[in-house]
């Protein structure tokens, strides 16, 4: 926690455990805001032994206190601390917090300046409202699962991150921060519904936007629009590594033409977008053979120096030998896999300040 950071003073409660609320109170807490896990007894977050290295990596800097809701004199003494809290975050499913007496119907007129997370899958409300489910089930619910396999192909999960836990994440830290302003000027919290399927569904807008001016009414059409796109993709080098490329623009395109030889694509008629679209896996064919003729430290270099949108494809275990992401001090650390800090230099934050995730030990301490 930073004492001067932009969220020095502010107090969080959080009730949430796995990945989408914890990964959500880790910024707040990077922000400078003293954040207190309430964990359930005797093994407290499940994460800890689903997941510890996930765990470690998004409850550093927090308090922890173990706490049985369902036992009277713990649960007066949790009331106590939301007397003294800013946010609660919850991600319970929907009624569980109401037969404990701590939702936000039962709270916000003791407490009218609390600002109140409920994170779950699909809302407070709605016929899913009680459906359990993982961040796969939410990218299928909002249509991005739908449009992420090769066309022709079944449907997959080709990115290697949770997309949907980390969306919502974002926007329960994006909304709370506006609660947090609105509420210096009306004096009252507000209880924000979060559902990551909701958030996902939200970010489907660029793509929904484009698929009705692409007149795209299909899935496969759909699909091919999402993934194939010319001069876009990750290309095998002869020495094995891969480079991304991505010479959409035109003027990237004539860069490209430049530097590569695009053969019958180099002629006049592909200068354009439209016209490259229509040829578009017979352009990455292309680019892959020529690139399978170079090492990737040389092109790389060639075509970072032509001004071209190009980056190796960087391995986890390399991230913390980066120049680029060394330079700008990213890294917790220097050894390899290191945590990574908020991304974002704010005044009044030190990164190297945020302490490491709690212990049961120290949370059954606080409990006493």
């Amino acid at each position: 926690m930073s004492a001067g950071g932009p969220l020095a003073g502010v107090t969080v409660l959080d009730f949430s455990e796995l990945l989408p609320g914890p990964f959500f109170t880790q910024n707040l807490a990077e922000m400078g805001a003293r954040v207190i896990k309430i964990e359930r007894p005797p093994g407290g977050d499940n994460a800890r032994r689903m997941g510890p290295g996930g765990f470690e990596a998004v409850n550093r800097g927090k308090l922890s206190l173990l706490a049985d809701l369902k036992d009277e004199a713990q649960r007066a003494r949790v009331h106590e601390l939301v007397a003294q809290a800013d946010v609660l975050v919850e991600s319970y499913r929907p009624g569980v917090m109401a037969r404990l007496g701590l939702d936000y119907a039962s709270l916000r007129d003791r407490f009218p300046r609390l600002v109140y997370v409920s994170l779950s899958g699909y809302g407070q409300q709605g016929p899913w409202a009680q459906l359990p489910g993982h961040d796969i089930n939410y990218l299928a619910a909002s249509g991005a699962l739908a449009v992420s396999g090769e066309p022709g192909g079944p449907p997959t999960q080709n990115f290697g991150l949770p997309v949907a836990d980390l969306c919502g994440s974002m926007y329960a830290l994006s909304s709370t921060l506006a609660a947090l302003l609105q509420r210096e000027r009306t004096g009252r919290g507000q209880h924000l519904d979060v559902a990551l399927a909701d958030c996902v569904l939200h970010w489907m807008n660029p793509r929904l936007g484009a698929y009705r001016a692409d007149g795209a009414d299909s899935l496969e059409r759909q699909r091919a629009s999402t993934q194939l796109k010319p001069a876009y993709g990750s290309f095998r080098c002869r020495d094995g590594q891969h480079l991304s490329v991505a010479a959409l623009e035109d003027h990237f395109w004539a860069r490209l033409c430049g530097v590569l030889d695009m053969g019958e694509f180099a002629h006049e008629s592909y200068r354009s977008l439209g016209a490259r679209k229509k040829q578009a896996q017979a352009i990455n064919d292309r680019i892959a053979q020529q690139l399978a003729t170079r090492d990737s430290a040389e092109a790389f270099e060639t075509m970072a120096r032509n001004d071209l949108p190009v980056a190796p494809v960087v391995s986890p275990a390399d991230l913390a030998a980066l120049p680029q992401f060394a330079q700008r001090g990213l890294l917790n650390g220097a050894e390899a896999l290191s945590l990574v800090r908020f991304p974002v230099p704010l005044a009044g934050v030190d990164p190297s300040a945020l302490g490491d995730a709690p212990g049961l030990d120290n949370a059954r301490q606080l409990l006493q």
